[in-house]
């Protein structure tokens, strides 16, 4: 069976969505591009060129990853202004953005009214007030490793609702499909159908799969 990795850094990898590297060559596998918080600088307009040109790829599915992070040492207007440039270019290629959030999730919900495309927090590992305001605030949520032994978020995921769901590896060395065996233990689930449910979910944001 075939398991949909929503967000990983492996260019090998054949099922999904692979996080591009700046001026990196596009694979034949799906792809996300984006101008992650740590690389802003200055003169990010170079990378927003590139971004621009790489969005139109027809194997680039999701824009990202993106967003505003509170730990690293870039201006935060710095990263507020790339922040909304590559939602502008999300909006206009129609695709998805993959959000990277660190310690900025009260600043997130403005950006999320400027988007015309589903949002999806990847990574997600915090606690379950934070996740409820992100499922009423339209975000989606995509979750790793952690799943596999912390239990307040494997509690979280067992009540969420599995259309706001997606499941990624991240840069974390282990089989996905331990992940979505976990998930749908947690849901009472068959392991077919909570693949199945997924890939509807993805569908529903015009990912082809």
């Amino acid at each position: 069976m075939n398991f949909f990795d929503f967000h990983h850094h492996d260019a090998d990898r054949k099922s999904g969505i692979y996080n591009l590297k700046f001026n990196e060559e596009a694979p034949g596998n799906f792809f996300s591009a984006g101008i992650h918080p740590n690389a802003v600088s200055d003169d990010f307009d170079e990378k927003l060129i590139w971004l621009q040109q790489i969005s139109a790829h027809e194997n680039c599915v999701a824009i990202g990853e993106c967003g505003l992070d509170g730990l690293i040492g870039v201006d935060e207007e710095l990263q507020r202004k790339a922040f909304f440039a590559q939602i502008e270019i999300a909006n206009s290629v129609k695709k998805p953005l993959i959000i990277h959030c660190v310690k900025r999730f009260s600043q997130i919900y403005q950006f999320r009214k400027l988007a015309k495309v589903p949002m999806i927090i990847h990574g997600f590992n915090k606690r379950k007030t934070i996740g409820d305001d992100l499922l009423k605030n339209g975000f989606c949520l995509s979750f790793g490793k952690s799943v596999l032994y912390n239990v307040n978020l494997q509690d979280f995921v067992k009540h969420l609702p599995i259309e706001k769901l997606f499941l990624e590896t991240d840069s974390a060395d282990f089989e996905i499909k331990e992940l979505y065996q976990k998930v749908a233990d947690l849901k009472n689930m068959r392991l077919e159908d909570l693949s199945e449910k997924i890939k509807n979910n993805l569908q529903n944001m015009q990912i082809p799969i």
